[in-house]
Order: C-alpha cells, then sequence, then structure tokens
C-alpha cells in the first residue's frame, strides 16, 4: 500500500513523541547565556532559529540553519556554506534569484543565458535546478517542466549549502543546495513600496506592509507581500507578465514559542526569452555571421508561457523546557505550467530540405525548427519535525537533534512535439502556420514519496567541534503511463547517508575543519530490464579553513574538496535502453570573502577551480573527458562606497568584476566556448526613508556564450541592463 496521508501523521507524530525521552530526566542541564546581535549565532545554543534566519546585517552572516538544522555560526560548520542577504542582492540590483547567486563561491547560475521562468544553478559542476532548491529549509521538488521560480521579493536571504546534504534533507544534488529564506512577520510596523524600470523598457511596482494584530503588546503580527511587473525584453517579442501576492501571520506568545502561517501566489503569463542555438553562429561565425542575440525563435501569435505557484504552509516552534526545543513545520506547493511553441534545433538547408544539422551548409542555410507543447502541474505536500537537546556532560557542550521528515509529490504531464517551418535568423518571418502536433510522446503521472528520520550531534570540547550525522531514507516510486506501451512500473528502495566533521577554533579566529559525507539522489525510470533505477550516490570529501576577523567584520573560507557521483542514468546507443552507469568526479578549490571593513566600505569576492571529469560512461571514449557546459574557474567581486557624513551624506557606489572562464561545448572537448569578464555597477541616493538607485550589468554590453549543452544548444549570457528603482518607508 502507497504511504500518503498515514505516513504524514505518523511522522508527525514518532517526531514529538521521540522529543521527550525518559532519560532526558536524568540529565544535568548547564545554564548558558550569550548575548549577540540580530543575525549572528547569539541564541544557537538554546536552539532558537531566529539568528540562523535573520536579516543579515550589511554583507556578514554569522549563522545559518542550512548546514544543520540548527541555528549554528558559520565558522562550526564542517562544509561551505555561503550567506548572500537582502542587502547584498538589493545593491546588486538582482531581478531573479540566479543573479542574486553570481559572485557566490562553487556556484554557476545562468548557463542558459536569461531565462524567465526557470532559476538555473550548478554547485560544485552539477545540477541543483530540480532536486537541491529549498524554501525555508522544505525541498522545492521539480521534476521536468514542472518548476518553481519564486520572486527574489519574498526573500529575506539565500544559502548555499555546498556538498552533499542528503544527511539532513534526503534525496538532493550532490553539489550542494539553494535554500531562499522568507521574509516573515517582525512585529514592528512596516510601510515600504518600490517602483523600478528597466531599459527594455519592463517595470514593476512591490510593497511590504507589516504590523501588529491587536494590542500593541498582543501575540499576534501580520506581515504582506506584492508585486506586479511587465513588459519587454531583451529577446524580440519576449514580453512578460507577473503578479505575486503573499500573506502571513504570526504568533509569538512569549520569547520561547513562536507559530508562523503564510500563503503564497505567483502568477507568470509570458514569452519565452532564452534561445538554444548552434555552436556555429554563435560561439564562432556562421557563413551568414552571428545569430542576433535578440532573435525570437519562437512565433509571437501564437508563443506562450503560463504559470501559476501556489503555496500554503506553516513553522512552529517552542522550547518545551530549558534545552529542549521542538519544531514543526509543514508545506502545501503546487505549479502548473503550459508551454507552446516551436523552438530551434541545428540547421536547415533550404536546398536539400534537410534539417538538424549541427553546421550550415552555406550562407543560405538557415535554422530548423520543432514544435512543442506541455500541460504539467505537480503537487507536493512537505513536512520536517525534529527535536533539539542541548546539554552539557562534563567539558562537553552537546546540541543533539533528531527527527523524521517526509515528502509527497505527483507530477501529471503531456508532452507533443511537431514541425515548425525553418526561419531565417537574419531576416527572419513569422506567421506561418503551425501544423497540428504529433500524438503525445509522453502522457503520465508518477508519483515519489521520501520518508527520512535523521539524528546530528554538535559537540563542542576545548576549542574542538565534531559533528556526526546519520540519516535512513524509504523513497517510493510510482508512475502510471497512459501511452499505448502502458510502461507502468513502481519500486521502492531504501538509503543511508552520513557526515563526520571536526573543526578546531582558534582565539584569533582561524577555524579548520575536515569532514566527509555521502549522499544519494533518487531518478524515476527503469533499467533495459524493467528494474526501478538504482539511486544516484556518492561520497565527499572536504578540507578547508574559515577565518572570522578579530579586528573587523568579515568572514573568509578557503576549502578544496573531492566528490563523486555514481549511478547516473543513460541510454545506451547500442540498445537504447536505460542503464544507470554513468559516473563524474569533482575535485575543486573554492575561496570566499564577505567583509564589512568599516561603516563606509562593504565587499565580497570569490574564486573556484573545478577539475571535472567523466569517469565512467556508456561511451567509453569520453571518460577522462571534462563534461560540457561548466566553465573550469569562475571569479568575482564586488565593492560598495557608502558616504556617511557631509553633503552627500547617503550616497552610494558599487562596481563589480565578474570572470566566466572557458568551458566546453561537447563531451568529446572538441569544441570550446571563450572565457568572459562581465562589469557591474551601481549608484544610490538615500535620504530620510526615501531612496534612488540605478544598477547597469554588464556595464559594457559585451557579448558572449554563457553556455553550451551540445553543439546544438549554445545560449548567449544577458546583455547591458539598466534598472532604476526608487523605493519608500513611512
Amino acid at each position: 500500500m502507497r504511504p500518503r496521508s498515514r505516513l504524514l501523521l505518523s511522522a508527525a507524530s514518532l517526531a514529538f513523541s521521540a522529543a521527550l525521552p525518559a532519560n532526558a530526566q536524568t540529565v544535568e542541564l548547564d545554564t548558558v547565556v550569550v548575548e549577540g546581535a540580530a543575525g549572528d549565532a547569539g541564541d544557537a545554543i538554546s536552539g532558537s532559529q531566529s539568528a540562523g534566519t535573520a536579516p543579515v546585517e550589511g554583507y556578514v552572516a554569522r549563522a545559518t540553519t542550512t548546514g544543520s538544522k540548527t541555528s549554528t555560526p558559520l565558522s562550526e560548520l564542517p562544509q561551505s556554506v555561503s550567506v548572500v542577504g537582502r542587502e547584498e542582492f538589493e545593491d546588486r540590483g538582482a531581478q531573479k534569484v540566479d543573479e542574486a547567486l553570481r559572485y557566490t563561491a562553487g556556484v554557476f547560475t545562468q548557463p542558459f543565458g536569461y531565462d524567465s521562468d526557470t532559476d538555473w544553478f550548478y554547485i560544485r559542476g552539477f545540477d541543483a535546478t530540480q532536486t537541491g532548491v529549498y524554501l525555508d529549509g522544505l525541498n522545492l521538488f521539480q521534476d521536468s517542466f514542472a518548476g518553481f521560480s519564486l520572486d527574489p521579493f519574498l526573500l529575506e536571504r539565500v544559502e548555499v549549502l555546498r556538498g552533499p546534504a542528503s544527511v539532513l534533507y534526503g534525496g538532493s544534488n550532490p553539489g550542494g543546495i539553494v535554500n531562499q529564506i522568507s521574509k516573515r512577520p517582525t512585529g514592528e510596523r512596516l510601510r515600504y513600496v518600490e517602483g523600478s524600470l528597466t531599459d527594455d523598457p519592463n517595470g514593476a511596482f512591490a510593497f511590504d506592509m507589516g504590523d501588529k494584530l491587536g494590542a500593541e503588546d498582543g501575540p499576534w503580527s501580520i506581515r504582506v507581500l506584492g508585486k506586479i511587473k511587465g513588459g519587454e525584453t531583451q529577446t524580440d517579442y519576449a514580453d512578460n507578465f507577473r503578479g505575486m501576492i503573499a500573506p502571513m501571520v504570526a504568533w509569538q506568545p512569549d520569547d520561547k514559542t513562536r507559530l508562523d502561517l503564510y500563503g503564497f501566489f505567483q502568477y507568470d503569463n509570458l514569452r519565452h526569452t532564452n534561445g538554444f542555438f548552434p555552436y556555429e553562429g554563435t560561439v564562432v561565425d556562421a557563413p551568414f555571421g552571428r545569430i542576433p542575440r535578440d532573435l525570437f525563435y519562437g512565433e509571437p501569435d501564437v508563443d506562450k508561457f503560463v504559470g501559476r505557484q501556489t503555496l500554503l504552509g506553516y513553522e512552529f516552534e517552542t522550547e518545551a523546557r530549558d534545552g529542549v526545543t521542538l519544531r514543526s513545520k509543514t508545506r502545501y506547493a503546487r505549479t502548473e505550467r503550459e508551454e507552446y511553441g516551436p523552438y530551434t534545433f541545428g540547421f536547415f538547408d533550404p536546398a536539400t530540405q534537410t534539417g538538424f544539422l549541427s553546421a550550415p551548409v552555406d550562407a543560405n542555410s538557415i535554422l530548423g525548427r520543432l514544435n512543442f507543447a506541455h500541460d504539467t502541474h505537480a503537487d507536493q505536500v512537505t513536512t520536517d519535525n525534529s527535536a533539539t537537546f542541548a546539554f552539557a556532560t562534563g567539558a562537553v557542550d552537546h546540541t543533539l537533534l533528531a527527527g523524521v521528515d517526509y515528502k509527497h509529490y505527483r507530477i501529471d504531464q503531456v508532452q507533443a512535439a511537431g514541425s515548425a517551418s525553418p526561419l531565417d535568423p537574419i531576416n527572419p518571418r513569422y506567421g506561418t502556420p503551425l501544423p497540428p502536433l504529433f500524438a503525445p510522446y509522453v502522457d503520465e503521472a508518477v508519483t515519489l514519496d521520501q520518508l527520512g528520520f535523521y539524528a546530528q550531534e554538535q559537540a563542542k570540547f576545548g576549542g574542538f567541534v565534531a559533528t556526526l550525522n546519520g540519516r535512513y531514507d524509504r523513497v517510493w516510486i510510482d508512475r502510471d503511463d497512459r501511452l499505448a506501451a502502458d510502461a507502468d512500473y513502481d519500486g521502492s528502495d531504501g538509503a543511508l547517508s552520513g557526515r563526520a566533521g571536526l573543526a578546531y577554533e582558534f582565539d584569533n579566529g582561524l577555524t579548520p575543519y575536515v569532514s566527509v559525507a555521502t549522499f544519494f539522489n533518487p531518478q524515476i525510470g527503469t533499467t533495459g530490464d524493467g528494474r526501478p533505477v538504482e539511486n544516484q550516490t556518492g561520497e565527499q570529501y572536504e578540507a578547508g579553513l574559515k577565518y572570522s576577523p578579530t579586528f573587523f567584520d568579515g568572514t573568509f573560507t578557503a576549502s578544496v574538496f573531492d566528490l563523486t557521483r555514481r549511478n547516473v542514468l543513460q541510454t545506451d546507443p547500442l540498445t537504447f535502453l536505460p542503464v544507470p552507469i554513468g559516473e563524474a568526479r569533482s575535485r575543486g578549490v573554492e575561496l570566499e570573502a564577505k567583509a564589512n571593513l568599516t561603516e563606509n566600505w562593504k565587499l565580497t569576492a570569490a574564486f573556484t577551480a573545478l577539475d571535472l571529469e567523466i569517469t565512467d560512461d556508456v561511451d567509453t571514449s569520453l571518460i577522462g573527458n571534462q563534461p560540457f557546459l561548466i566553465p573550469d574557474v569562475t571569479a568575482s567581486a564586488w565593492a560598495d562606497y557608502t558616504v556617511t557624513t557631509g553633503a552627500l551624506e547617503g550616497l552610494s557606489a558599487g562596481l563589480g568584476l565578474r570572470y566566466v572562464g572557458e568551458s566546453y561545448a561537447d563531451n568529446e572537448n572538441t569544441l570550446t566556448v571563450p572565457d568572459a569578464t562581465l562589469v557591474d555597477a551601481a549608484i544610490r541616493y538615500e535620504r530620510d526613508d526615501r531612496g534612488l538607485s540605478l544598477n547597469v550589468n554588464n556595464l559594457f554590453d559585451k557579448r558572449y556564450v554563457s553556455g553550451c549543452f551540445g553543439a546544438l544548444t549554445c545560449s548567449y549570457g544577458q546583455g547591458r541592463e539598466f534598472v532604476v528603482k526608487a523605493h519608500m518607508n513611512w
């Protein structure tokens, strides 16, 4: 019998019944008093999550919940974690979540250029877009075209845990995860509005309102976020519209208990922006030159993307007694997406009426196109319930976490393709009627359930910080194939994952650390003999040094890692049957710095060098090669200066550099995508709760290809963009 609501109820019951074991009465708890500002780790020992999710002061965060599920100082985590606070991505004028992480070590964003309906993240060389995206610690699982793309106005901070996260969250991307932290009611009066305009033009209006409900000293508070935006983009004809509303209510009767209830709805209606073009014509010249960067590859009259996203959930936390904290969070999420329109796929030779060519035959060759449509909706219920025990045994301080989480996911999708007339990239002519689509090649409903039990020990003694994690998951997958082939299947699998880390905190702020972690990631599909596909598995070894200076506000991280991913599902070119034998290894060095140097200066810098290698493949000739798309080196630096005195008080300016190194367009490593250096800039003025800003991304309008997913699917990076914004508080 499939686990559904009964597992959901039993998960919550197990967590809370385990929260107060009989022997908890025999542990003598030490009283720990720690003072700290909002946003640091001041209350990490008591178990409160507020320090790990609070607004970040400047660019430097001190604590996070992403790497441990408890509010923990960044220096004590045995893996690399980056935190980008709202002030930082506002300073840089980020319009999407993937833009907010452009300056983050280990993260390669927007490999397919500006994509109006998807946030793309690759971490340590592996795609985190579908299985590595989280919101407030709960997975926003994405499969096929059932994605989530949240407006960043909803968020307080964006965090990246680099490396395996299965010990905390179950099946997920091996390279790391992106955890988005939502704004929440603060109990304070908030009156904020902003308006923005790009040079496309594309305009937006947003508001953020909050206050107490009822009496000033009452337990209830409210916050409502809203945004509406629309207009043109850098791609011809690709206009868009978005509406977003997010109401939330908090109940906090005292400083030990809090309940948050929230909702979110986002509607998107747009035409497609990011084109997938051939290598010839983008990276190198075709006989006709280069394909225009603003080319619209579809049909303006019929092209469409309509998306709806709904979230409903709660978060609850209470300190049951000294040192014992109970937490529960549950969310229902739904995404509905419908798309229709042609896309390009290689070249078309008019003389021979031959299509899907990797290279043009002559200057008369034009772009071949296919038509495509899908209708997809997905529902998921995710719950996480845990108990934290903070106590001391002799000279050792313990923070023990135990919990159970459950995820139910169901996707229902239909996909179909058809023919479409070719398109001249230099002189495009639209309006040729599209033939009816062929019969669907995908018509299915797939259900995935995951139940996990986890435990974590964080022990501090004599300057050492030891972290031990263990987790067991059970995954059930069921597919209802509605095509004539009726290729139904179901299966279940169990997985163990673990992590062990050790750090030592010196008095001068230096903290060296080492760790080892294992992971798994479920795969939907069957092998050639009809058996369910095994999970992706692997392990990571990491060592690093974290430094928090005692003489200014900053954090510095240096890490080296060796990460292996196994059982990647591939198609055997001889039998055309799926086989889980793909394997890749990622080794690298990451450096990151964030500092509030003075009252005037803030800066962030990052450097990543990757050594990616295919270590097993159905095509044995590829073994030893570098996978396509991912650059071997990325680097960035952003400096921001604010005038705090005199006639120019309130004026600030920022300047940033981004370097994207060379990559390959094919796994054969015969086609190279050149590197690119980009410049971003900003100038702002704020006085008396009013502000005006101008951000210019890609200041010199550098024309470059951001990445190629094969020789026929290359994408231009985003061109120069001006963003003017005005805001007001009252």
